[in-house]
């Protein structure tokens, strides 16, 4: 086992593990710890643990320190400054004429080095900007192109469902989400109801999709022939939440009721089909 605190350097952001090197911090405490970028300022949000060693990924890093009032009023001069930063290569992209959006800028605690995050259609050369910057702000450069989901976890927002966005107010990764999740739970595929801000599939198809891969199980498919309490019956539509199984009875002659019936999942059987033993071919 080994004994850890989880530290986070942006709201909503990922939760990486030091070594609290022998001393009990307590949760949300802010701390300086070595990265490797550096120095970094990081607020605890996983206060002294024991963990199996499988769940760290070597070298575990250190907490140099519990930040002081001075580390403190230093970072927010780094978030002030960083934010007059975006303005200056905002200017100095209009002047290479680059095709890029500038989503977000930071400094590293030390300010060593400036970070600016942006969107774009493709690749950038952005070698003229990077020098016109270092000259600006004398230290090291580094442009990162980020994705449309990124933005919008940097941005924030409203979401179809009138809250913040989970991204940025909560969940620090991003699950896959499919299209064949959203038509498991029998939702609209217009890209306008099933996608967020960003413009990729909403993440919150991804939160029930395990519960309705359970009670999915229990129902039988569309077109597929039930046996009833009033005879068999065709399968024309079925109701994932509520178990249900909308049906045509089979009258004679194959004909199909006009009537659709519902029956609850528990009072049907699937139809048995009889397999036909094969038959030895005459050589």
């Amino acid at each position: 086992m080994v004994e850890i605190v989880g530290v986070r350097f942006k709201k909503a952001g990922k939760i990486y593990y030091f070594d609290p090197n022998g001393v009990d911090i307590e949760k949300y405490k802010n701390v300086i710890v070595e990265t490797a970028r550096g120095i970094e300022f990081g607020n605890v949000v996983i206060g002294n643990k024991q963990v199996d060693e499988s769940e760290v990924i070597p070298p575990l890093k250190s907490v140099l320190r519990i930040a002081t009032e001075e580390d403190i009023e230093k970072n927010k001069s780094n978030i002030l400054e960083a934010a007059d930063a975006i303005s200056i290569c905002e200017e100095k992209v209009k002047k290479h004429e680059l095709e890029m959006k500038l989503v977000d800028c930071e400094y590293t605690f030390e300010k060593n080095k400036i970070i600016f995050y942006f969107t774009a259609e493709g690749r950038i050369d952005f070698r003229m900007l990077v020098r016109d910057l270092a000259s600006v702000f004398k230290t090291r450069i580094e442009l990162r192109q980020i994705g449309v989901r990124d933005e919008a976890k940097i941005l924030n927002g409203i979401g179809i469902c009138g809250r913040e966005l989970c991204c940025a107010s909560w969940k620090p990764t991003f699950d896959s989400v499919s299209i064949k999740q959203a038509k498991d739970q029998s939702l609209s595929l217009n890209p306008t109801k099933i996608s967020g801000v960003c413009g990729r599939l909403m993440c919150c198809i991804n939160y029930e999709h395990e519960v309705y891969k359970e009670l999915l199980k229990n129902l039988p498919q569309i077109n597929s022939k039930v046996i009833t309490p009033d005879g068999k019956a065709l399968v024309i539509k079925t109701n994932t939440l509520k178990q249900i199984a909308k049906v045509r009875l089979i009258l004679d002659k194959n004909k199909l009721s006009e009537d659709v019936f519902e029956y609850d999942i528990k009072d049907i059987k699937p139809v048995k089909v009889k397999i036909k033993p094969k038959t030895k071919s005459k050589e």
